[in-house]
Protein backbone atom coordinates (compact mmCIF):
# COMPACT_ATOMS: atom_id res chain seq x y z
CA UNK A 1 0.00 0.00 0.00
CA UNK A 2 1.77 3.17 -1.37
CA UNK A 3 -0.07 5.81 1.26
CA UNK A 4 -1.54 3.79 4.39
CA UNK A 5 0.83 1.90 6.58
CA UNK A 6 -1.57 -1.41 7.31
CA UNK A 7 -0.34 -2.80 10.51
CA UNK A 8 -1.69 -6.11 12.23
CA UNK A 9 -1.34 -5.74 15.79
CA UNK A 10 -3.30 -7.28 19.07
CA UNK A 11 -5.33 -4.12 18.76
CA UNK A 12 -8.28 -5.70 20.85
CA UNK A 13 -6.02 -4.41 24.00
CA UNK A 14 -5.41 -0.62 22.69
CA UNK A 15 -9.41 -0.82 21.62
CA UNK A 16 -10.52 -1.80 24.87
CA UNK A 17 -8.39 0.61 27.19
CA UNK A 18 -9.51 3.47 24.49
CA UNK A 19 -12.93 2.84 25.15
CA UNK A 20 -12.95 1.28 28.26
CA UNK A 21 -15.66 3.24 30.26
CA UNK A 22 -13.96 4.35 32.89
CA UNK A 23 -16.60 5.48 35.48
CA UNK A 24 -17.42 1.93 35.33
CA UNK A 25 -14.51 1.06 36.86
CA UNK A 26 -15.32 2.47 40.09
CA UNK A 27 -14.04 5.60 39.74
CA UNK A 28 -17.13 7.78 41.91
CA UNK A 29 -18.63 10.84 39.74
CA UNK A 30 -18.63 14.59 41.05
CA UNK A 31 -22.04 15.54 42.25
CA UNK A 32 -22.07 18.90 40.02
CA UNK A 33 -21.30 17.25 36.87
CA UNK A 34 -23.63 17.12 33.68
CA UNK A 35 -25.58 14.00 33.13
CA UNK A 36 -23.50 11.61 32.15
CA UNK A 37 -20.19 13.34 32.75
CA UNK A 38 -17.89 13.86 35.40
CA UNK A 39 -14.68 14.88 36.88
CA UNK A 40 -12.38 14.05 39.66
CA UNK A 41 -9.03 15.51 40.21
CA UNK A 42 -8.45 16.86 36.98
CA UNK A 43 -10.08 14.03 34.84
CA UNK A 44 -13.12 14.59 32.37
CA UNK A 45 -14.92 11.04 32.16
CA UNK A 46 -17.69 10.28 29.72
CA UNK A 47 -20.31 7.44 30.67
CA UNK A 48 -20.56 4.65 28.39
CA UNK A 49 -24.35 5.31 25.98
CA UNK A 50 -24.36 9.13 27.26
CA UNK A 51 -23.64 10.13 23.94
CA UNK A 52 -26.61 9.36 21.48
CA UNK A 53 -25.41 7.40 18.14
CA UNK A 54 -25.69 9.22 14.77
CA UNK A 55 -26.28 8.53 11.31
CA UNK A 56 -23.81 8.69 8.57
CA UNK A 57 -24.99 11.23 6.36
CA UNK A 58 -25.54 10.44 2.82
CA UNK A 59 -23.83 13.30 1.36
CA UNK A 60 -21.11 11.39 3.28
CA UNK A 61 -21.49 7.67 3.18
CA UNK A 62 -22.85 4.97 0.49
CA UNK A 63 -24.87 2.76 2.59
CA UNK A 64 -26.16 2.48 6.17
CA UNK A 65 -23.33 4.03 8.63
CA UNK A 66 -23.42 4.79 12.34
CA UNK A 67 -21.32 6.69 14.13
CA UNK A 68 -21.01 6.53 17.90
CA UNK A 69 -19.00 9.33 19.88
CA UNK A 70 -15.92 8.17 22.25
CA UNK A 71 -14.61 11.89 22.64
CA UNK A 72 -13.93 15.33 21.39
CA UNK A 73 -11.01 17.41 21.66
CA UNK A 74 -10.14 18.93 25.46
CA UNK A 75 -8.06 21.67 24.62
CA UNK A 76 -5.29 21.83 24.10
CA UNK A 77 -5.67 18.67 22.86
CA UNK A 78 -7.22 18.32 19.58
CA UNK A 79 -7.46 14.72 19.46
CA UNK A 80 -11.34 13.41 18.71
CA UNK A 81 -12.94 9.59 18.32
CA UNK A 82 -15.42 7.43 17.77
CA UNK A 83 -16.56 4.08 16.68
CA UNK A 84 -18.13 3.93 13.02
CA UNK A 85 -20.44 0.87 12.00
CA UNK A 86 -20.86 0.50 8.19
CA UNK A 87 -23.26 -2.29 6.91
CA UNK A 88 -22.13 -4.80 3.85
CA UNK A 89 -21.39 -2.41 1.16
CA UNK A 90 -21.57 0.75 3.24
CA UNK A 91 -18.87 3.12 2.58
CA UNK A 92 -17.31 6.38 2.99
CA UNK A 93 -16.88 8.90 0.56
CA UNK A 94 -13.36 9.81 -0.65
CA UNK A 95 -11.68 12.04 1.94
CA UNK A 96 -8.76 13.65 3.74
CA UNK A 97 -7.79 14.13 7.18
CA UNK A 98 -5.08 17.54 7.74
CA UNK A 99 -3.38 15.73 10.39
CA UNK A 100 -4.03 12.25 9.62
CA UNK A 101 -6.19 9.86 10.94
CA UNK A 102 -6.05 6.26 13.15
CA UNK A 103 -8.06 3.54 12.43
CA UNK A 104 -8.55 0.08 14.63
CA UNK A 105 -10.54 -2.50 13.20
CA UNK A 106 -12.85 -3.94 15.73
CA UNK A 107 -15.37 -6.17 14.38
CA UNK A 108 -16.45 -7.62 10.97
CA UNK A 109 -14.49 -7.19 7.48
CA UNK A 110 -13.89 -3.98 5.90
CA UNK A 111 -11.97 -2.09 2.93
CA UNK A 112 -9.61 0.94 2.86
CA UNK A 113 -8.02 2.58 -0.08
CA UNK A 114 -5.95 5.07 -0.61
CA UNK A 115 -5.92 6.89 -4.07
CA UNK A 116 -4.04 5.49 -6.79
CA UNK A 117 -3.87 2.43 -4.49
CA UNK A 118 -4.98 -1.04 -4.55
CA UNK A 119 -8.17 -1.98 -1.71
CA UNK A 120 -6.94 -3.23 1.00
CA UNK A 121 -9.21 -5.72 2.90
CA UNK A 122 -9.61 -5.14 6.86
CA UNK A 123 -10.30 -7.55 9.81
CA UNK A 124 -10.51 -7.55 13.77
CA UNK A 125 -7.22 -6.59 14.98
CA UNK A 126 -5.63 -4.49 11.83
CA UNK A 127 -4.52 -0.92 12.76
CA UNK A 128 -4.25 1.76 9.56
CA UNK A 129 -2.25 4.94 9.39
CA UNK A 130 -3.37 7.26 7.66
CA UNK A 131 -0.85 10.59 7.03
CA UNK A 132 -2.11 14.07 6.70
CA UNK A 133 -4.14 15.09 3.66
CA UNK A 134 -3.59 11.91 2.02
CA UNK A 135 -7.29 11.18 -0.36
CA UNK A 136 -9.07 7.62 0.60
CA UNK A 137 -12.35 6.11 1.66
CA UNK A 138 -13.01 3.26 4.12
CA UNK A 139 -16.16 1.10 4.96
CA UNK A 140 -17.84 -2.55 5.12
CA UNK A 141 -16.97 -5.85 2.43
CA UNK A 142 -19.82 -6.64 0.53
CA UNK A 143 -21.34 -9.08 2.86
CA UNK A 144 -19.97 -8.10 5.88
CA UNK A 145 -20.67 -5.06 8.30
CA UNK A 146 -17.52 -2.95 9.65
CA UNK A 147 -16.87 -1.87 12.74
CA UNK A 148 -13.63 0.45 13.71
CA UNK A 149 -12.51 3.19 16.16
CA UNK A 150 -11.35 6.36 14.16
CA UNK A 151 -8.97 8.68 15.84
CA UNK A 152 -8.22 12.00 14.53
CA UNK A 153 -6.71 15.23 15.05
CA UNK A 154 -8.29 18.39 14.86
CA UNK A 155 -6.54 21.44 12.29
CA UNK A 156 -8.25 24.69 13.14
CA UNK A 157 -11.61 23.09 14.20
CA UNK A 158 -11.66 20.78 11.30
CA UNK A 159 -10.46 17.11 11.15
CA UNK A 160 -11.86 16.27 7.65
CA UNK A 161 -12.28 17.40 4.28
CA UNK A 162 -14.87 15.47 2.04
CA UNK A 163 -15.09 14.71 -1.69
CA UNK A 164 -16.49 13.04 -3.68
CA UNK A 165 -18.60 9.51 -3.45
CA UNK A 166 -16.72 6.16 -4.25
CA UNK A 167 -18.16 4.96 -7.31
CA UNK A 168 -19.03 1.00 -7.17
CA UNK A 169 -16.18 0.36 -9.84
CA UNK A 170 -13.56 1.79 -7.50
CA UNK A 171 -15.30 -0.35 -4.23
CA UNK A 172 -14.56 -3.25 -6.32
CA UNK A 173 -18.13 -4.73 -7.06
Amino acid sequence: MKYCKLRHVTAAALAFALAAPIGAQGVSEAVDAPAGRSTRQGMKFIGHGTQASVKGPAQNFTGSVRVDPLFTANAPSRTTGAYVTFEPGARSAWHSHPLGQTLVVTAGVGRVQSWGGPVQELRPGDVVWTPPNVKHWHGASPTSAMTHMAISEQQEGKAVTWMEMVSDEQYGR
